[in-house]
């Protein structure tokens, strides 16, 4: 986490908590046109000043929460392991911490994601997962050999990817987070290192 976000007052910190857990309260019951700030202030028992001394106003604290949202993952996705660990290995541990992250935060991910009424969120996360599948399968053998345009892989494997966790959501977790990791390994390898159709016919 930032050190500027743990130099903030821990009172500035809950009300701000309050706030947005007001606000995904709301989505799950309401279209966002329809949510007011005094319905956010009313739900997170503040008064509207105060909902102004943390956001212009509605749309603002959206983008505050899609960057917010965007830094924690985007921390998860690049931080380090151990300096033994493969490549291979390191994206196994960075998938398994990126959905125990979202597990732990999954009634918010359940409303972003799963709903047209922010995409925002949506929208945010795929581009970091673009970013990121990007600089991971640049020069792929495989999608040269197959002739694939690597953009439309890209596009590909990043929806994917959102789809597949938001289905998860939808669904109530019925796998944890590292089986589901591991599943999306399994298939990211049969992707990506696929060299003949002898792996695929093993599938």
């Amino acid at each position: 986490m930032d050190d500027s976000k743990l130099r903030v007052d821990p009172r500035i910190l809950r009300t701000r908590q309050l706030i947005k857990d007001a606000l995904i309260d709301l989505l799950q019951e309401m279209d966002l046109n329809k949510i007011t700030v005094n319905r956010i202030a009313e739900r997170a028992t503040i008064n509207r000043v105060t909902f102004y001394l943390h956001y212009h106003d509605i749309q603002d604290m959206l983008e505050k929460m899609a960057q917010e949202m965007a830094e924690d993952i985007e921390g998860i996705i690049k931080r380090e392991t151990a300096s033994q660990d493969s490549p291979e290995e390191i994206r196994w541990l960075n998938l398994i911490a990126l959905l125990e992250y979202i597990a732990e935060n999954a009634k918010f991910y359940k409303v972003v994601l799963g709903s047209r009424r922010t995409p925002i969120f949506t929208e945010r996360l795929l581009t970091i997962l673009s970013r990121t599948i990007t600089e991971r399968t640049e020069n792929n053998p495989f999608l040269v050999m197959q002739g694939i345009q690597s953009d439309i892989s890209i596009w590909y494997s990043s929806s994917a990817l959102i789809g597949t966790i938001t289905a998860w959501l939808r669904k109530d977790m019925p796998y944890t987070p590292q089986y589901l990791a591991m599943q999306l390994s399994k298939l990211f390898q049969l992707k990506w290192n696929q060299r003949d159709g002898s792996r695929a016919s093993e599938s």
